[in-house]
């Protein structure tokens, strides 16, 4: 048929994406970008438009897939809320370990660049972030935590969930990332049992509620 693209959107996106994963926005030329999609100049500029807008198209690709991963482990937050805060952090532990994927986050490396990013591309790397704090703070939420809490443990859930890529990056083993994974898994649920025994005051010696972890 005249005029029908001859390639695939979605593979393009993906090999740009990847692209843009594994060296950056900096360091990714158009001549990059061209061998990965196997697409020339003209055609990524018709295609996709300029090297800022294929970014931030390959951004909210990132972002949809892994948002996506993301909320259905939280999924549970309302009746297993450590079991979900975990699940999170396997989606993320589990694109670490696929061998087909660059190391790192996309999102967090670009973050760590928003000094050579223009304006438009930085409020998009932040908005992305924001996400991830929003969807973590309204599963801890449902799972029971108080707003304060929430709001905290969100913005700390995040941060790990971020350092994960950073450090996987650097060259982290497995056992060392899991292990930061369980630190932050059993403060929630200290957290979670401080709720419990709050709510049972009796048991509590004297003076006892303002040691209890909050």
């Amino acid at each position: 048929m005249a005029g029908k693209k001859q390639f695939d959107m979605d593979t393009a996106l993906d090999a740009a994406m990847i692209q843009f994963w594994r060296d950056g926005y900096a360091d990714t030329s158009l001549d990059d970008l061209s061998r990965a999609t196997g697409l020339n100049r003209s055609s990524i500029y018709s295609s996709f438009g300029d090297k800022d807008t294929l970014f931030l198209r390959c951004l909210d690709r990132y972002a949809a897939r892994y948002g996506a991963k993301y909320d259905a482990a939280l999924s549970s937050a309302a009746a297993e809320p450590v079991v979900a805060l975990r699940a999170f952090f396997d989606v993320t532990l589990e694109r670490i370990a696929d061998p087909e994927l660059p190391d790192g986050c996309l999102i967090a490396q670009s973050a760590m660049a928003i000094a050579g990013l223009r304006p438009s591309v930085v409020a998009h790397v932040k908005q992305a972030l924001g996400l991830q704090r929003l969807r973590l703070r309204a599963a801890l939420k449902a799972g029971r935590l108080t707003d304060q809490d929430a709001d905290a443990f969100a913005v700390h859930a995040a941060a790990v969930n971020q350092s994960l890529a950073v450090m996987s990056r650097a060259g982290a083993s497995p056992a060392q990332l899991l292990a930061i994974v369980g630190v932050t898994v059993d403060a929630l649920s200290q957290v979670l049992r401080g709720y419990r025994t709050l709510k049972e005051p009796s048991e509590l010696p004297s003076g006892a509620h303002s040691r209890v972890v909050s």
